[in-house]
């Protein structure tokens, strides 16, 4: 009856484990060697046969399809961007800045009329997607801020893929600090040709009542789906033309509410830092005696543009209403 269920059902039907071992807990006498009894049984070594290695095919799973990761690279008009599909953040956000890209001309863009958008490149699967942020309590924080792209419509709307937000907090970080910070990355063109930013989340580890570090972080959507950094770092690297030197330097900000007076050189830490946390190679192939400090050659501090006050009446609702 039970090899006819087998064959009807699968094992699956019945239960692997059942099938396997819940026939029967009596053990199996041995069987008796056919022939003549009074002959000995022949003897056969242990590890007689020799094994091939060659038919070990590890590969072969790939045939069913390669897992991955899979980088997810975009080429916009103002940065590149690499997708986490895991997490649904970038891995990173790289930038190139000159006083001309972010100066404003006849076909400056208007972020007025961007908006945000998902990411129709990525499978459906592993996007971001616009509800994900609804009612979440986080800003979708750009990484390449849209004020960097401002030399035309078509670079700013780029800016606004879900492929270039992460989670932030919105007062006193996203719209605040962290906007002063990508202020202070443009304000470089000043003083160097060209500025390149590299921008990315960080999920570190914070030491708990016990002693012991762990990496906790908070996960939004429907369902959850989309990870919220605990920080996210900037490279930024200032070059003059026909100059073998760069200046560069790294820095790390917490996702959280940052007073506004807090010194910006108080997140800088080593580039190397960067690296160990993110798993990536930074400015390897630039020799070390071709590095200089940013820090040392500029100012690092951000400039704090309060809004009007007498915009902030104009925009207040009268008296008595919500």
């Amino acid at each position: 009856m039970s090899k006819y269920l087998l064959n009807t059902f699968g094992i699956g039907s019945i239960g692997i484990a059942s099938y396997f071992w819940g026939k029967s807990q009596v053990p199996t006498p041995p069987s008796t060697p056919t022939g003549d009894s009074n002959l000995p049984v022949p003897y056969s070594p242990p590890g007689k046969d020799v094994f091939d290695p060659s038919t070990i095919n590890p590969q072969s799973f790939f045939k069913y399809g390669f897992p991955g990761p899979i980088h997810d690279l975009a080429n916009r008009s103002e940065f590149v961007s690499c997708y986490d599909r895991q997490f649904k953040n970038p891995y990173w956000v790289v930038e190139h800045l000159t006083k001309e890209s972010i100066a404003r001309n006849g076909n400056s863009g208007d972020r007025k009329k961007s908006v945000f958008k998902e990411d129709e490149s990525i499978p459906f699967k592993f996007r971001g997607r616009l509800r994900d942020y609804f009612r979440s309590g986080y800003d979708r924080g750009h990484l390449a801020p849209a004020a960097d792209a401002k030399f035309n419509q078509d670079a700013m709307d780029e800016t606004f893929y879900l492929t270039n937000m992460s989670p932030q907090v919105g007062d006193g970080f996203n719209r605040d600090y962290w906007s002063h910070f990508e202020d202070f990355a443009r304000r470089l063109t000043k003083k160097y040709d060209d500025v390149r930013v590299m921008t990315g989340p960080l999920y570190l580890p914070k030491k708990g009542p016990d002693g012991k570090f762990r990496v906790e972080f908070e996960v939004i959507g429907s369902p959850p789906n989309i990870a919220v950094p605990t920080h996210f770092y900037k490279l930024i690297v200032g070059e003059n033309r026909g100059q073998e030197k760069i200046s560069c330097a790294a820095f790390v900000l917490p996702n959280e509410v940052i007073d506004n007076n807090t010194p910006l050189t108080q997140f800088q830490v080593p580039i190397e830092a960067v690296e160990q946390s993110s798993g990536l190679e930074l400015l390897h192939k630039v020799p070390y005696f071709n590095k200089k400090d940013l820090c040392k050659e500029v100012k690092c501090e951000i400039i704090v543009r309060e809004f009007p006050k007498q915009v902030n009446n104009v925009l207040a609702l009268p008296p008595g209403k919500k």
